[in-house]
């Protein structure tokens, strides 16, 4: 099975991860998964002021922050993962990237709001939800 992991360095994904380690029947090691992280583009106002080297630089800083401790916690658990970072708004990305990249499931780690809580502050997961034909498995 291919699984997508997107990924933001927050306790939420270190839970997902704990829920997928500790669920090695469902979600283990003979999986293949890809773990995505999104950086938020920079507004076009403060690009104009770097160059190209200077802003990639910075996405990849970004994107190495989140990924390496990941990566450190999956070669232990002997998991075959690839890593990827991609720029953009998050809910956007994750859902082009699971259709572009045939997946079979999303695992997500969330906060658990309540319903009304995600309408009216929005978040990646609903996002996800909403543009994403792959299905979800939600972690909180």
């Amino acid at each position: 099975m291919k699984i997508l992991m997107p990924v933001d360095g927050s306790d939420y994904t270190k839970r997902m991860l704990g829920y997928i380690a500790a669920h090695d029947e469902l979600l283990g090691s003979q999986h293949e998964f890809t773990v995505l992280t999104v950086v938020p583009q920079l507004p076009a106002g403060v690009t104009s002021f770097l160059d190209r080297a200077m802003a990639d630089t910075y996405y990849d800083d970004c994107a190495q922050e989140v990924l390496r401790p990941i990566k450190a916690f999956t070669d232990q658990k002997g998991w075959n993962v690839q890593l990827v970072s991609r720029r953009g708004h998050a809910a956007d990305v994750v859902a082009q990237f699971a259709e572009e990249n045939p997946m079979d499931l999303i695992v997500m780690g969330t906060h658990g709001r309540s319903a009304f809580g995600n309408v009216v502050l929005g978040s990646v997961t609903t996002g996800v939800l909403a543009r994403s034909k792959v299905p979800v498995l939600l972690v909180r």
